[in-house]
């Protein structure tokens, strides 16, 4: 029973060797010779002026997470258009498919027109 198991440990492992190996060797390997320039803060080759921790707008993060909405309202869509065929060759299937689809894109829309309305997709 365990021997079933076998593979998937090998890989596990290859995989932690792959990832920990080379970090490991440029540690071990690597020169370390620290000096003022390479222990000094970089910025565009000047002192920094200000804290790189500064906040960001709340718009942006909001930007940034319709942006994935987005992304995968859309990646929801692939599994309905791989099996487009065989949906559309089955007459009960037919309108059922439609209709399946039609409510998710009308909830992806009512969602796009509420975020739209509230101003969520403006940047001033």
């Amino acid at each position: 029973m365990l021997e079933n198991y076998f593979p998937i440990l090998m890989f596990i492992l290859v995989g932690l060797a792959i990832g920990v190996l080379p970090v490991l060797m440029g540690w071990l390997l690597a020169p370390s010779r620290p000096d003022s320039e390479k222990l000094s803060p970089y910025e565009c080759g000047f002192e920094a002026f200000e804290d790189a921790r500064m906040k960001f707008d709340v718009r942006y993060y909001l930007i940034a997470i319709i942006f994935i909405l987005f992304d995968l309202e859309i990646a929801f869509l692939f599994p309905w258009a791989t099996v487009f065929k065989d949906i559309v060759a089955s007459e009960p299937m037919r309108f059922f498919g439609f209709i399946e689809v039609a409510i998710f894109l009308t909830i992806i829309l009512v969602g796009d027109a509420y975020a739209w309305a509230k101003g969520a997709l403006d940047w001033e």
